[in-house]
């Protein structure tokens, strides 16, 4: 597996972006710049990387392409286009959003609508778009998994790629987000497998982090840092090899730089042995 942080870390330019993650022993890193800051811009950065070594796992979308105001729903697809040209371009593994949502003022929020045939079809439809404006030749376009919105399970994943029906279409893994009830929580081994079994071959990039369950009544589940909740980190990292030994692993929502180095030193010490 090649480890990253989604975080850029404080940097003065794109040399020092890309020296400081190789300082830390990362392989992979999540492209700091988006399609409306130039090609220069871009450009520099993507030969940093280049000149480091590192692999350019994830260009960023984070836009709401399923807006309900039909202006904001063009212009996010417009963004989300840019960004998939501008990841196959500088050869990045995935370019990455959630689905998004119309039916609530957060643009990534939990809603019943979500689960709707209203809303699958206009996923559907807006991947395919989305796909259709680029034909990326080197980048696969994904959605990531999530807990309240499609795709929120292996199985609705798999569903998902055949019914987009695109080479161009891949998997961007976060298992932690589909771990919504007791049964995936206390027996995530036999999740994290069934998750690997299901999408083999199309998983593009995975995002690495861990769960715990609260106390408090009633059923609830806390996002952690890697070793703070109970996920089995060590069959998550040798599924991911298995799928590919060049695998992304991006470690996500940690507040500080300090965090950040923090989390690699420990996945390192805990997971060396799948680390290249």
């Amino acid at each position: 597996m090649y480890l990253g942080i989604s975080s850029a870390l404080q940097h003065s330019s794109p040399s020092d972006w890309a020296a400081k993650h190789k300082a830390l022993g990362l392989k992979a890193v999540v492209f700091p710049v988006s399609c409306t800051e130039g090609e220069e811009k871009a450009a520099a950065y993507a030969k940093a990387a280049a000149d480091a070594g590192l692999c350019i796992a994830e260009v960023g979308v984070w836009r709401n392409t399923l807006a309900a105001d039909p202006a904001e729903r063009s212009k996010w697809i417009d963004y989300a286009a840019g960004q998939l040209r501008l990841a196959d371009e500088i050869g990045a593994g995935c370019c990455v959003n959630v689905v998004g949502t119309p039916y609530g003022p957060r643009w990534d929020g939990g809603y019943r609508g979500n689960f709707s045939d209203e809303l699958w079809d206009m996923a559907v439809k807006m991947i395919r778009e989305i796909i259709d404006r680029v034909r990326p030749r080197h980048t696969k376009f994904c959605i990531e998994s999530m807990p309240w919105m499609i795709p929120d399970s292996p199985q609705a994943y798999l569903k998902l790629i055949e019914a987009v029906d695109r080479a161009e279409f891949g998997t961007h893994l976060d298992v932690v987000n589909m771990i919504t009830s007791p049964r995936r929580y206390f027996f995530n081994d036999e999740f994290l497998q069934e998750c690997f079994s299901l999408l083999k071959g199309t998983i593009c990039s995975c995002h690495l982090k861990d769960i715990r369950l609260k106390e408090e009544y009633t059923f609830q589940l806390e996002e952690t840092s890697c070793g703070a909740g109970i996920l089995d980190l060590e069959l998550y990292a040798a599924l991911a090899d298995a799928e590919n030994l060049c695998m992304p692993m991006i470690i996500e929502h940690l507040d500080t730089d300090e965090e950040y180095i923090s989390s690699v030193a420990y996945v390192r010490s805990r997971l060396g042995l799948f680390i290249d």
